[in-house]
């Protein structure tokens, strides 16, 4: 050990290097304090949802330029050419699929009813990873006669395709004469991956069991709809391996949570002759002017900086029959549902086919209705050619017992398998591999990290910042500065200058996530770095103190935190880390122009260290780094199956395919870096991926002759 740090153990090293969890902070609106800057200040009543505002006319400007490209198109062979555009980039948005491996499908029950039967199956749409599904097969079916089928995708409900809602939709086609498969999505039905001690109460709701995990999958550049997707491509597999089914005659259908999925699923299968998104589609302007964005499930990686919106689901289908089922007064907005209307009636026609696309809409909210009902019927009646009556059949519901295909009701209690965490985390291990064999290239590697991040994280160079004073606290020890100064879009932050009595001419920049004027912080580490005598620049970076947390909560609104405001950076191809980094650094930039700062560090709490190591490897200008609290590696938080959810406000999209925290804590090498423990000592213990991830740091450091650079403090007044 190096001589600042050799009464430290290696473990105990190691351990404030490499902590796999995050401290936990509220995440709520904070109580109003005397430091706050916007009080009383109406150009800046709105604050808390800048950086919605903000990302979201990122995401229009990108729509808009998907628009004007395509008013351009003219003709079959230009509709043609952005629909394999299109096909292209929803593969590269989805991360791509895996090989088809043997679905090992078992018929685990028959239940007879009044005209039909139905098989509990299960089958695996990958190794281990078990689906649970229904087929419904009509009595009228005959021997060597081939029949249309229709996969049927559940919604959002924690009962999955054991819903009554649903059943009744999976008998009314059956009853027609049409074969019926419904499987379980992801987190629902028989498959729920997240349950309470008891095995059998949820503790996650349907969407949540899609985004908690989904949100780890961001980090390896993937989303749940890949898995989603293949599931459905998996049962189409299972459909087609039945004697009874015409391969030439498969419809899919769903409503909300299964109105995506049929939209995605029929966009990214050739073998779906038919399809009828039910209240989901809409253009994601009018879902972000709205409701806002979705959960995980419903976002691939990168998409709509890919050039796309939910209209090209539809093209991608095109010119193959298509209903949009819609309603007035959906949640999905149906101005929305009339400017993909619009454009791909136009496309439909062009194609040479304009009768093969239609839109119904009826006078409701998020919901079925008997003329949606008996209009879908009709659809697939006539465009998978099985004359039947399509009035809408009352019918007797199905008990959840008669619908399993588990003995126990749930996959995970009753067999065991794969799930979203346990598969995400094998992508995460391959990637880390990769990682590994580059970090053995040493600086040759470590040099080209902070690129790397830029990159993935969507940073962008910023100029300093023009502080505008609002007014100054005058303290016994101190004098307390409040400032505002334009941030990377258009808004304004705040933030406040603790000027000591007897400044030494040193500077730190501290975040924290529970904002500039929370009490704790300003007497436990603000209050010891004035004492110093260093003076301390402490902002309201975007989504915490007076800038957040905002109005959206949305469906992945998990453990007080937005996950769904990850979900629209991701979808525009940014991080809120390279938003929040952006500000650090041009404050850092603007007390070296107008305060002449010839030292600054840059100090950051806990889930922060996120933001202060990305700052920090993009600006030269922080010339020491100093992490309170737990820190975490990305890979940390891919590699436990409960992970703290705050770390989803700071995590880069992709980074795992080129770097983790650790790598960016190297490349800082020679500046210097300090660690300072959390006070009640730590109490989790790190595995040996994590282990190597501390040795990589320290080998850097020593690389480059500066070991004595790392070190573990005991407070932050030993750190100046």
């Amino acid at each position: 050990m190096v001589n600042n740090i050799h009464h430290i153990s290696a473990r105990r090293f190691i351990l404030c290097l490499c902590m796999a969890l995050i401290t936990i902070s509220a995440f709520s609106a904070p109580p109003k304090g005397k430091y706050d800057v916007f009080p009383g200040a109406l150009g800046f009543t709105d604050a808390e949802n800048a950086l919605y505002k903000y990302l979201t006319q990122e995401a229009y400007d990108l729509l808009d330029a998907r628009a004007e490209k395509v008013a351009s198109i003219s003709g079959k062979a230009g509709w043609e050419e952005r629909q394999a555009y299109v096909r292209k980039a929803l593969l590269d948005c989805v991360g791509g699929f895996p090989e088809r491996t043997p679905l090992n499908a078992k018929v685990t029950r028959i239940i007879k009813k009044d005209g039909y039967r139905v098989e509990q199956v299960i089958y695996e749409s990958l190794p281990g990873y078990y689906v649970t599904a229904s087929l419904f097969v009509p009595d009228k079916t005959k021997k060597n006669h081939k029949t249309p089928a229709i996969l049927y995708c559940s919604g959002h409900s924690v009962d999955g395709r054991m819903s009554p809602t649903y059943i009744k939709q999976m008998q009314n086609f059956v009853l027609k004469g049409f074969i019926v498969l419904a499987f379980d999505p992801i987190g629902q039905g028989e498959r729920i991956q997240y349950l309470k001690e008891d095995g059998i109460t949820p503790s996650l709701g349907p969407t949540n069991q899609h985004s908690y995990p989904g949100t780890q999958m961001i980090l390896n550049g993937m989303t749940a709809t890949r898995y989603a997707i293949w599931d459905g491509i998996r049962s189409i597999d299972y459909l087609l391996s039945r004697s009874e089914v015409d391969p030439n005659r498969i419809g899919v259908t769903g409503r909300s949570g299964g109105g995506t999925q049929t939209a995605m699923i029929s966009a990214m299968d050739e073998r779906v002759a038919a399809c009828s998104p039910e209240n989901y589609l809409t253009t994601y302007k009018r879902l972000l002017q709205t409701k806002g964005p979705q959960d995980a499930e419903q976002n691939f990686y990168r998409y709509i900086d890919h050039g796309l919106d939910q209209t090209d689901l539809v093209l991608s289908f095109a010119p193959k029959p298509l209903m949009m089922i819609t309603t007035t007064n959906d949640i999905f907005n149906v101005q929305g549902v009339k400017e993909i209307q619009k454009e791909m009636e136009r496309a439909y026609k062009e194609m040479g086919s304009p009768s093969n696309y239609r839109r119904i809409e009826d006078y409701a909210g998020h919901a079925y209705t008997k003329k949606n009902n008996e209009a879908n019927y009709a659809f697939f009646s006539k465009n998978l050619g099985l004359p039947c009556d399509t009035t809408l059949l009352e019918t007797e519901p199905l008990t959840h017992e008669e619908m399993f295909a588990t003995e126990t009701g749930n996959v995970y209690t009753s067999i065991g398998g794969e799930t979203l965490f346990s598969l995400n985390l094998k992508v995460a291990e391959e990637n880390m591999k990769n990682i590994a064999r580059e970090r053995n290239r040493g600086d040759a590697y470590f040099s080209t990290v902070p690129q790397k991040a830029r990159t993935l994280s969507g940073y962008r160079e910023c100029k300093a910042a023009e502080p505008v004073q609002i007014g100054a606290v005058r303290e016994e020890a101190y004098t307390v500065e409040k400032y505002l100064t334009e941030g990377e879009g258009d808004y304004s932050f705040p933030y406040i200058i603790f000027r000591p009595k007897q400044p030494k001419g040193e500077y730190a920049v501290y975040i924290n996530a529970a904002g500039k004027s929370d009490p704790d912080a300003i007497s436990t580490e603000i209050e010891p770095m004035v004492a110093k005598g260093v003076t301390v620049l402490a902002p309201d970076l975007v989504g915490y103190g007076e800038m957040g947390p905002g109005a959206l909560k949305g469906d992945a609104w998990i453990d007080g935190v937005s996950h769904n405001m990850l979900y629209l950076s991701n979808l525009i191809g940014r991080s809120l880390v390279a938003v929040k980094a952006a500000d650090l650094v041009s404050l850092v930039k603007m007390l070296k122009a107008t305060e002449k700062a010839s030292k600054i560090t840059g100090v950051a709490n806990g889930e922060m260290a996120a933001v202060i190591l990305h700052a920090a490897a993009f600006c030269n200008d922080i010339d020491k780094v100093v992490l309170t609290g737990d820190i975490c590696s990305y890979y940390s938080m891919v590699s436990q199956e409960t992970y703290d959810t705050h770390a989803a406000l700071n995590i880069v999209p992709g980074a795992l395919k080129a770097y983790d925290l650790p790598d960016l804590a190297a490349s800082l090498a020679p500046r210097a870096i300090s660690i300072i423990p959390p006070a009640g000592g730590y109490t989790k213990s790190t595995d040996s991926q994590l282990t190597k991830e501390a040795a990589v740091i320290q080998k850097a450091f020593a690389d480059k002759g500066v070991s004595d650079k790392l070190q573990i403090a005991k407070d932050l007044s030993s750190c100046f």
